[in-house]
C-alpha cells in the first residue's frame, strides 16, 4: 500500500533559518489559497490532555482509511483524470481497481489511457508486480495516497509538533491540526508555517475535509453518497489542487463487499516471479534548504513536489507556487540533489514522493 510516515531533513550544505538566531530574515507568509484553511488563530498543543484530544480525532480519522484492518473482503474500482499541464507524466484518464480477501490477500491494479499498465499482488507475505514503466508514476502514487493513507501514522505524530486552528469548509465548522518537526520552535505565529502538514477535519463526524502535506498542494473530500463497508466509510471523490489549479479528480465509483475472491487472482504471473519483489510506496519526505544570507532581509520560500524512484532519480518535478520569480531557480536546485538509497538485502525497491522547501533570501 502506501507508507503514512513523513520526515524531515535539514539538506547537506542546505541552511537552517534558526541556525541565523536573532538574524534570521523575515519569512514570507505562506500564499493564500482558496484550500489554505488556517487564517485565524493558532493554538500550540502544549498540555498531555490537549494532545491526547488531538491524536484521538487524527486516529478516529485516520480509521476510515483503513479498509483492509476491517477483515471484510472487497472490491473497489476508482477512476481518476489527471490534468497537470505536462508538469507530471500520464495527463488523462486512468482506472484502477483494488480486490480483497482477507484470507487470499490483495491484488491491486491500474491503467491510464496512455498505455501505463501495472498491477501488484500480496500474497502469503510476499509482494509481486509487473508495469510497463521501472516506477509507479506520481498521480497513481497520489491516488492511492488520497484514498488509503492520508494522514500520517500515529507513530509518526507522536513525535510532532502539534498545533491546532478552528476553520470553517462548506459551511462546517472543522478543526485543523498542524504537524511540523518536534524540533521546531514552538513561538506563535499569525498563520501556518512552510513545513507544516495540515489535516482539516469535521470534529462532530471525524471524516478528513482538507488534507495538505506542504503550502500550495491541497486534498479536498467529497462524502455525499459516499461508499462506506464494514464501518469505513471513502470520499465519493477527491479533489487535487496545485496552486489553485485542479491536477486531478478522483472518483470511488464502487466499493462492494466480496465474500469470496477468484483464488486464481493471487496467482503471480511467470513474469512477476521473474521480476522479483515489487516497488514499495514509502513515505513522503520534506527538506529545507536557504539559499543567500542576510539580516534584515526577506526569506521566499519555494516549494518543489516531485518523486524520487527506487534508482534514486529525481522525476515529474515541479514548483508548487510557479508565478514566484525563483520558481523555476528552485526546481533546478533540486535536480541537482542526490537521492541515493541504497537497498539492502532482502528489502523492496521503494520509491517517495519528496517535497524541497528551498528558500530564497535576499535584502
Amino acid at each position: 500500500m502506501v507508507s503514512k510516515t513523513l520526515w524531515w531533513l535539514i539538506a547537506a550544505g542546505g541552511l537552517s533559518l534558526a541556525a541565523l538566531g536573532s538574524n534570521a530574515p523575515k519569512i514570507a507568509p505562506v500564499p493564500s489559497d482558496p484550500l489554505e484553511m488556517v487564517t485565524g488563530k493558532i493554538k500550540a498543543v502544549d498540555t498531555p490532555a490537549h494532545r491526547g484530544a488531538v491524536l484521538e480525532l487524527l486516529g478516529r480519522a485516520r480509521n476510515s482509511y483503513v479498509l483492509r484492518s476491517a477483515g471484510q473482503g472487497y472490491d473497489l474500482k476508482v477512476t481518476f483524470k489527471v490534468d497537470s499541464g505536462g508538469q507530471t507524466d500520464h495527463d488523462g484518464a486512468w482506472e484502477m481497481e483494488d480486490v480483497f480477501d482477507p484470507t487470499k490477500g490483495l491484488r491491486w491494479s491500474a491503467k491510464s489511457a496512455d498505455g501505463y499498465t501495472t498491477t501488484q499482488i500480496v500474497s502469503n507475505e510476499m509482494v509481486y508486480g509487473e508495469s510497463t514503466a521501472d516506477h509507479i508514476p506520481l498521480r497513481l502514487q497520489e491516488a492511492r495516497a488520497a484514498l488509503f493513507d492520508p494522514i500520517p501514522s500515529a507513530a509518526n505524530v507522536e513525535r510532532a509538533l502539534i498545533r491546532t486552528s478552528k476553520a470553517e469548509f462548506q459551511g462546517t465548522q472543522l478543526t485543523c491540526v498542524l504537524l511540523s518537526h518536534s524540533g521546531n520552535n514552538v513561538a506563535p505565529t499569525s498563520g501556518r508555517r512552510w513545513e507544516e502538514s495540515e489535516e482539516c477535519i469535521d470534529p462532530q463526524t471525524g471524516l478528513l475535509m482538507v488534507h495538505s502535506q506542504i503550502p500550495g498542494r491541497y486534498y479536498a473530500y467529497d462524502y455525499s453518497n459516499a461508499p462506506q463497508i464494514a464501518g469505513r466509510l471513502l470520499p465519493r471523490s477527491v479533489t487535487v489542487t496545485e496552486a489553485g489549479k485542479t491536477v486531478s479528480k478522483i472518483t470511488v465509483e464502487s466499493l462492494t463487499s466480496l465474500p469470496a475472491a477468484d483464488p486464481s487472482l493471487f496467482v503471480p504471473t511467470g513474469t512477476m516471479k521473474t521480476e522479483g519483489r515489487a516497488i514499495a510506496m514509502a513515505g513522503a519526505q520534506k527538506i529545507t534548504r536557504v539559499f543567500g544570507k542576510g539580516a534584515g532581509g526577506t526569506a521566499q520560500p519555494v516549494c518543489v513536489f516531485g518523486l524520487v524512484t527506487p534508482s534514486g532519480e529525481l522525476v515529474e518535478a515541479h514548483s508548487l507556487q510557479p508565478s514566484d520569480p525563483n520558481s523555476q531557480a528552485a526546481v533546478d536546485a533540486a535536480k541537482q540533489m542526490s537521492f541515493s538509497d541504497p537497498i539492502q538485502a532482502g528489502e523492496r525497491p521503494r520509491q517517495h514522493f519528496v517535497f524541497i522547501i528551498e528558500t530564497f533570501v535576499s535584502r
